[in-house]
């Protein structure tokens, strides 16, 4: 394990020759939905994986397939060096599983859902990191959180105000953004990685 306990390196034996892309945005910016969408035009690919994150929240829950398990099995799992980054966010726990060394190692893509806020365990773990930044404007933004109907209008506006559009700290960034049509955006983010892979 490294110095940050929230990664794990890359065996210094096994050179990393794919490309880490991880995907991050506000809520409301339609992260899972553009991501589900490029999983569906890269499906078949066996140069391109789709991470299947494990987090401490129920199976069914969110907009994402993902492993859920205990706050106490996550603990045991990062403590047996099974995830290649770990943060926490929201009161929940996330998890990258490390296999995707494995992959990395063959000279794949790999695509993760991740988070602003974590994305320096994400660098100090990828030699070959690629940031994909989904944003839409505050006002589409406020407009699809109340949508969800979780927030009132007021906490919904008070959490924009606390929250930047813009990324911290020094990183390879796409920016995509989502405030137009749907198929605007797919059609972006199929491009950053078709670019990623080279075809």
């Amino acid at each position: 394990m490294s110095a940050d306990p929230n990664t794990k390196p890359a065996n210094p034996a096994t050179p990393v020759a794919g490309t880490l892309a991880v995907v991050v945005g506000p809520s409301g910016a339609g992260k899972d939905t553009l991501m589900n969408l490029a999983a569906r035009h890269f499906a078949g690919r066996p140069d391109v994986h789709f991470v299947r994150r494990v987090i401490t929240r129920d199976g069914d829950a969110g907009n994402e397939d993902h492993r859920s398990v205990s706050d106490a099995d996550f603990d045991a799992m990062e403590h047996a060096g099974a995830f290649a980054v770990s943060w926490d966010a929201h009161g929940l726990k996330y998890g990258i599983p490390a296999d995707v060394f494995d992959e990395l190692a063959r000279g794949h893509l790999v695509i993760a859902n991740g988070s602003r806020s974590a994305l320096h365990h994400f660098q100090a773990a990828f030699p070959r990191l690629k940031v994909i930044n989904i944003t839409a404007s505050r006002e589409v933004l406020a407009e699809r959180l109340m949508a969800r109907g979780r927030e009132s209008r007021e906490d919904v506006l008070k959490r924009l105000e606390r929250s930047t559009l813009t990324l911290q700290g020094s990183y390879d960034v796409a920016d995509i953004d989502n405030s137009g049509t749907l198929e605007e955006a797919e059609r972006a983010i199929i491009s950053v990685l078709k670019a990623l892979i080279g075809k």
